[in-house]
């Protein structure tokens, strides 16, 4: 297309884009205009006076004709001229920016490498395109992976960068080219960065100084075939014992209908296998995996799918997740406001787990309560806590049958902020005195639900009770909380809908906005009705509601076996994700648990006092010991925007796993402490989503006022610098009255009018 604008208007379309459209007529306009109506005025009246045997019409499209024509040479007679503006020859220079990482060594379907290009244009002397470069700019290259660096030699490139930033190698190499004229920069890369910056901010510059990048796309768009494990979702760090479903993220192109198999292994160890079905081309597949956190500490946990024949890029197959296996006991207060059997139950349901404890509160009559598990005499000593730092020491709070009035409208407030601002978790048991038939309607407390309580089952006259059979929904089938064991979603529903059932006193239906809902019941036909399990995020921590009064019926019902475990395994992991992810008083992670050696890493660190408070005042260390076990000590500084926030880093020099340890001070007193861990070891990060990003060129150039380009039209590169990139510049004008077009529309209009005479036999 663009070969056939040329030929017809005599120059490529991106200089009349540029140029300025004017008439370098050497006659005055009047002068031209007189002499056209002295022509075609007495043609006009010729055909107006001319009769025989031609109609109106025919006058009419004989007379359009000739204007036409007239028309064009008046165009011509004004000497159309296009006004250009072009740097000047070898007054400016160009920065030639080659990426250098790992992902220029795929090949495209041809065999032939990305690198290869770059070595083809720049490796060799006579290349058509570096000559027209060098004609007219002084050139200086940079080469970039991570880090950006002056280039001297195009034998120094290795393609061996393990991360690409073009951000930053845009802006290096504005720096370096800083008091010489610039007209643009030239980026030859794939487009695949990985940096994790936001490339607009590196752009910032460059406009301002008027600079233009001109990016030149290597590769394909799409790598086909390929298998890819684009993502895999599970946290940081778990309780030890806990069962884990873990979301891998796999993509692929060209396997549509292929079944492979997705394996998860700690160092060599069997964790799970999956078998996953690809349906439609590209589309990528959620694979939810169920594993056990067993043995405590830092575990490197490999995701890897099988290697398929004809894979473009096998790299990309396998990802590594570092997830740290505590083993503390996370510390719940039950708080209940009668005795009943679900107390005796839940508690015999995880006694024998050593990561949970479950400190039980139980009123036993006014002004009187029950204490089992506390830790000393003084715990809890005058009934339910009445400060929050005396709440704020558990990590998730139960409330079972107590009624509202129980509480004080300060300690409402404590127990939302516990979730809010603590980040506990909170658990609402069903019971004649819970939710809206304890009194919680309209109090802070309805406000924290994941649930309305005004419920049109209930009818208001007597209490409410009603039967029910348990089924997990669609969430709950995957959810950690409700798995019983199960090893897939077939069993998990299976295992559910043999239960049986059992009461509610507290009719719950309706879900907030943002709320899920894990389990419902009903009758055995329709198991929908009502709310049994659901949750939603509230601040920093979350609210579960559980609105039956007896599921202690799934431990000693009849029907169910003496050595049956459903009971203990669905307590055991609704507490432990209960108290999933509740944040201590001092909290520490990495900015990237895993990096390669040699490369920096940044320690975040959140500080709060007994009530979870920021503390900005703390005197913050990290104690840093390396895969030798030497160690070295970093004083953390405050981050002055944000409250309660302290950062430093320290550089990894050897491969293996790196301890941080965190102790948090205040005036001589301890505020707490925490571990995180980091793995350095060689990235593969260059081979994932390695096809050429063709979007983030082109917003690249688009944004800076460059171009974007790819090897087959890469050959106009030096003439369009020329006409669209900044520097010394000069003014040139360009003639149009011998355009190919206007020949050919002067002819075509003269054989126009001819060839209707003749079909009209007006000739």
């Amino acid at each position: 297309m663009d070969t056939i604008f040329e030929f017809l208007f005599k120059y490529r379309l991106l200089l009349f884009q540029e140029g300025d459209f004017t008439f370098a007529s050497p006659w005055p306009v009047l002068l031209v205009l007189g002499g056209v109506a002295v022509v075609t005025l007495p043609a006009l009246l010729t055909y107006r006076a001319a009769r025989g045997a031609s109609s109106r019409w025919d006058r009419g499209v004989m007379a359009a004709l000739r204007l036409g024509l007239v028309a064009i040479l008046v165009f011509i007679l004004f000497r159309p001229t296009l006004i250009l503006t072009s740097v000047v020859p070898q007054r400016n220079f160009v920065g030639i920016l080659i990426d250098d990482s790992q992902s220029m060594r795929i090949t495209d379907q041809d065999g032939v490498a990305r690198s290869d290009f770059v070595q083809a244009t720049f490796g060799s002397e006579g290349s058509e395109l570096l000559t027209a470069l060098e004609e007219k700019f002084t050139l200086r290259f940079f080469r970039f992976s991570r880090d950006a660096s002056r280039l001297n030699d195009m034998a120094d490139l290795s393609y061996s960068g393990t991360a690409t930033n073009l951000g930053n190698a845009m802006v290096r190499a504005q720096e370096e080219l800083a008091g010489v004229p610039i007209s643009g920069l030239v980026v030859f890369s794939d487009g695949a960065d990985n940096s994790g910056e936001v490339l607009a901010e590196s752009l910032l510059p460059l406009q301002a100084a008027g600079i233009p990048v001109y990016t030149v796309g290597l590769g394909e768009e799409e790598l086909t075939p390929d298998v890819q494990i684009s993502r895999v979702e599970m946290p940081r760090t778990v309780l030890a014992g806990t069962s884990l479903v873990v979301d891998v993220i796999v993509s692929h192109r060209g396997y549509s209908g292929r079944t492979v198999q997705l394996v998860v292994e700690d160092t060599g160890l069997l964790l799970a296998s999956e078998d996953v079905t690809f349906e439609r081309d590209g589309e990528p597949v959620v694979v939810r995996v169920r594993i056990q956190a067993q043995d405590a500490g830092p575990r490197l946990l490999r995701f890897r799918v099988s290697i398929q024949p004809g894979e473009r890029v096998t790299e990309n197959n396998v990802r590594d997740v570092l997830v740290n296996v505590v083993s503390d006991a996370e510390k719940i207060l039950y708080f209940e406001g009668e005795p009943r059997w679900e107390v005796k139950f839940l508690r015999r349901a995880v006694s024998e787990d050593e990561n949970l404890q479950v400190v039980l509160l139980q009123r036993t009559a006014e002004g009187k309560f029950l204490r089992l598990d506390v830790d000393n005499a003084e715990e809890l000593a005058a009934g339910f806590p009445k400060t929050r730092e005396e709440l704020f020491r558990y990590r998730a709070l139960i409330l079972g049958s107590v009624e509202a009035s129980f509480f004080t409208h300060d300690q409402l407030d404590m127990i939302a902020d516990f979730v809010s601002r603590r980040g506990g978790g909170l658990l609402f048991l069903g019971g004649r005195n819970a939710f809206a038939e304890g009194g919680y309607q309209g109090t802070r407390l309805a406000e924290v639900l994941p649930v309305f309580l005004d419920d049109e089952l209930s009818s208001g006259v007597g209490p409410y009770f009603d039967e029910l059979f348990i089924t997990p929904t669609r969430a709950g089938l995957t959810h950690p909380a409700t798995q019983l064991g199960a090893d897939n979603s077939e069993a998990v529903v299976e295992r559910w809908e043999a239960l049986p059932s059992v009461t509610t006193l507290n009719p719950i239906t309706r879900l907030k906005p943002g709320a899920t809902s894990l389990l419902t019941g009903g009758t055995e036909e329709d198991r929908e009705r009502q709310v049994v399990l659901a949750f939603h995020r509230y601040g920093r921590g979350k609210v579960v509601v559980l609105p039956i009064q007896d599921s202690w019926i799934w431990q000693m019902h009849a029907d169910i076996p003496l050595e049956d475990q459903t009971h203990e395994t669905f307590w055991r992991q609704l507490l432990r994700w209960l108290t999933d992810g509740v944040p201590e008083q001092v909290g520490a992670q990495t900015e990237r648990e895993l990096v390669e050696p040699g490369q920096p890493v940044n320690i975040l660190v959140e500080v709060g006092d007994s009530a979870y408070a920021a503390v900005n005042n703390a005197n913050v260390v990290a104690v840093v010991r390396d895969p030798s076990g030497d160690s070295m000590t970093i004083t953390l500084e405050w981050d002055v925007e944000q409250d309660g926030q302290y950062g430093g880093r320290f550089l990894t020099t050897s491969p293996g796993l790196y301890e941080v340890s965190i102790l948090a001070s205040r005036g001589g007193d301890t505020i707490g402490t925490a571990v995180t861990y980091v793995e350095a070891a060689p990235s593969a990060d260059e081979y994932f989503d390695a096809s050429m990003r063709g979007t983030t060129l082109r917003r690249i150039a688009d944004q800076t006022g460059g171009l974007f380009y790819t090897p087959e039209n890469v050959a106009t590169l030096a003439e369009d610098i020329s006409f669209t990139g900044a520097g010394v510049t000069l003014t040139e004008e360009r003639d149009l009255w011998d355009m190919p077009i206007l020949l050919f529309l002067v002819l075509g209009l003269m054989a126009g009018e001819w060839g209707y005479r003749r079909k009209r036999s007006l000739i």
